[in-house]
């Protein structure tokens, strides 16, 4: 019997559950294969005790409805760096790499595929040049993978926040007020590229185009006359002022690799206080609603395809091979090439000229 090791890193994201059954279905057509899910990703490899599940049909069954993970997940610490605890309170990070393939040596896995963003794949490629067979599904919320047209995941946040925005608008145009919607993506503006142009809105701030804030607010301005109208902002949590940047806090995390990226709405609405900006300024952050709920029908079905081609990969022994989209094709390509590009907004992208030939402005 073969065995399969399947599991879940970084941020949850609409769609996980959905790559999970789609494995473990389209390995039940084969005789000879098991699915084991390790929680919370490699952690459950390497605690002690192990948290390893066996997969089955009957364990999977209707779960691509739901939101979340079942395996759990974890963007604290990883194989390369454990966070280990000192005597003084202080954490230090370990490498358990090596530790980890020998463990799943001893459990029988045969390939392991690592369903999971940017940070999940670069583990992924070191831990294949070490020798795992290893397979990469990408998953993020920000579309921030490059070579793959879309990662499951981020039309559900895309809806999300573009029904955020319908519904501001309602309160916005009844005040005239000018709010201000802050929508994750740290380094990339899909999100909220994406959402302002389905929902309407005025002003899109994305950290692929530093804005000038006199910019933004004559924009603003020019939504008033005798003090009526109304705007609404789609701010990207990292966007960057021009000649400045996101602000940034670090939280005392134990293995957190990411600086937190706090306060981009509420800096933008003091910016434009302070330029006499004459309208009511309120500011909503979505946070975390973007990654939970029910995944809508299309990442559904893109998910559903990534883990039947990821389990056919593995037959196939084409591991270090991370599956993609490139339409109408799901395709497999190398991981190495993957993480060597970050998918960023170009600034030539057709959706900017789109956008831009509606009238919204960048702050640029």
């Amino acid at each position: 019997m073969n065995r399969a090791l399947v599991l879940t890193g970084g941020g949850d994201c609409p769609g996980l559950n959905a790559v999970i059954r789609a494995i473990v279905k389209r390995a039940s057509q084969e005789k000879d294969w098991e699915i084991v899910g390790s929680y919370q990703s490699f952690n459950g490899v390497l605690w002690e005790p192990s948290e390893i599940m066996i997969l089955t049909e009957e364990m999977v069954a209707g779960i691509h409805v739901k939101g979340g993970t079942i395996l759990g997940t974890t963007n604290v610490g990883g194989p390369f760096a454990w966070p280990v605890k000192q005597t003084d309170g202080s954490y230090t990070n370990v490498d358990r790499s090596d530790e980890l393939i020998r463990k799943l040596q001893l459990m029988g896995i045969d390939a392991v595929i690592n369903i999971g963003g940017d940070g999940s794949q670069r583990i992924s490629q070191a831990l294949y040049e070490k020798g795992l067979n290893i397979i990469g599904v990408p998953k993020t919320i920000d579309n921030d993978l490059s070579i793959t047209d879309f990662t499951f995941g981020f039309q559900t946040a895309v809806n999300t926040a573009t029904e955020a925005i319908d519904k501001l608008v309602t309160t916005a145009e009844s005040h005239n007020r000018i709010l201000i919607l802050e929508v994750m993506g740290r380094y990339a503006g899909w999100i909220a590229l994406h959402s302002a142009i389905a929902g309407g809105a005025e002003v899109c701030l994305i950290p692929e185009i530093p804005y000038n804030i006199d910019i933004v607010a004559e924009r603003v301005e020019q939504r008033f006359h005798r003090g009526k109208g109304f705007a609404i902002i789609v701010v990207a949590e990292g966007v960057k002022v021009i000649q400045d940047r996101a602000d940034e806090h670090s939280l005392d995390e134990k293995g957190e690799g990411n600086p937190k990226l706090m306060g981009s709405a509420t800096r933008l609405k003091e910016q434009l206080i302070a330029t006499g900006c004459k309208g009511e300024i309120r500011e909503t952050v979505l946070g975390h609603l973007q990654r939970g709920g029910t995944p809508i029908a299309y990442d559904r079905i893109l998910a559903t395809q990534f883990g039947v081609k990821a389990f056919e990969l593995m037959l196939e022994k084409k591991f270090g091979e991370m599956v993609a989209y490139q339409h109408p094709e799901i395709i497999s390509v190398p991981i190495k090439e993957v993480i060597k590009k970050y998918n960023y907004v170009s600034t030539t992208d057709p959706l900017i000229k789109t956008a831009k030939g509606i009238g919204i402005s960048f702050g640029d």
